[in-house]
């Protein structure tokens, strides 16, 4: 018998042993066991509740900020398609699906001359994870405009979550990790006193210019300690350039780790174990991963 024979029968697509690992911005990694993209929100909502109990349930986006280890992910992955990356504007407030991309919320935003999303553009995750990690960069959250989320859970009931219950702090919220996101409204800022495509554009400028640029990376490798910059704790522990296997630190900005040449899964979180240890020893400062690490090391596991 099939693996996916003791799911429910769904509209969607249920797939079997899917490398999803070469689908993330490192490109490395194992298999979901299972794969499934459901077609719409009662399809989904259908599935969860007759999903077999105590199966592994992980939810996955652009995966522009996951490892997949080696042995990859047990039980079932998500991952949405289209049918939930949709954007309604209404006046200055802006109905957003959970797979839509960051930069596509700055760009409907733009078109609707509506301020406060310009940071965006540069992130490169879909709305759900960027929410649920509080998202942002040049001292702007994706936080900052979040009005409500709807969620799912894990047994399939819907709930609705105020932005002011989410206990949002640096790259981190409250909530739950058996909650999927759906939907969420944000307020737009209207007449704004700038120029929106400016803004955006230094801001692209910018990324560019600091960042590795088109390289197989997940961005920031590390959350910044207590009042201090990771790049330059890292940089401090004599780390720019480092390389375990075919991983290395970035040269132009040392908080990012690069596949540079045909890494596995195990270089690249060794080169981060390392990283954490050199910074340690140098500063006594622990780093704390910003890279969401998933799934098994190896398939024994």
């Amino acid at each position: 018998m099939n693996v996916t024979e003791k799911f429910p029968a769904v509209r969607g697509v249920l797939q079997e042993n899917v490398n999803i690992g070469e689908k993330s911005f490192f490109r490395v990694g194992g298999a979901a066991e299972v794969l499934f993209t459901p077609s719409d929100m009662e399809d989904l909502l259908f599935f969860l509740r007759k999903l077999p109990k105590n199966t592994p349930v992980t939810i996955l986006g652009a995966m522009s900020n996951v490892l997949i280890r080696s042995g990859g992910i047990k039980g079932v992955v998500i991952i949405f398609d289209k049918n939930f990356g949709k954007i309604f504007v209404e006046d200055d407030v802006l109905e957003v699906g959970a797979a839509v991309h960051c930069s596509e919320l700055s760009a409907a935003a733009l078109n609707h001359e509506l301020g406060g999303f310009e940071f965006l553009m540069g992130i490169p995750g879909t709305i759900g994870g960027a929410i649920k990690m509080n998202a942002g960069c040049y001292c702007s959250r994706i936080s900052d405009s979040l009005i409500e989320c709807e969620g799912i859970t894990f047994s399939g009931q819907t709930k609705w979550i105020k932005s002011t219950d989410m206990n949002f702090s640096y790259r981190a919220s409250s909530i739950p990790d058996d909650l999927i996101i759906t939907r969420a409204w944000f307020q737009g800022t209207s007449n704004v006193n700038y120029s929106i495509s400016k803004k955006i554009n230094e801001i692209a400028a910018k990324r560019k210019d600091n960042q590795p640029h088109q390289r197989r990376s997940c961005g920031s490798t590390f959350k910044n300690a207590a009042g201090q910059k990771a790049w330059e704790l890292i940089e401090a522990a004599g780390c720019r350039g480092l390389k375990v296997g075919g991983a290395t630190v970035s040269e132009k900005h040392c908080n990012f780790i690069i596949n540079e040449n045909n890494a596995s899964a195990e270089d690249i979180e060794d080169l981060g174990e390392l990283i954490i240890q050199k910074v340690l020893e140098n500063s006594g400062v622990l780093l704390e991963w910003e890279i969401v690490r998933l799934g098994s090391k190896s398939n024994k596991e």
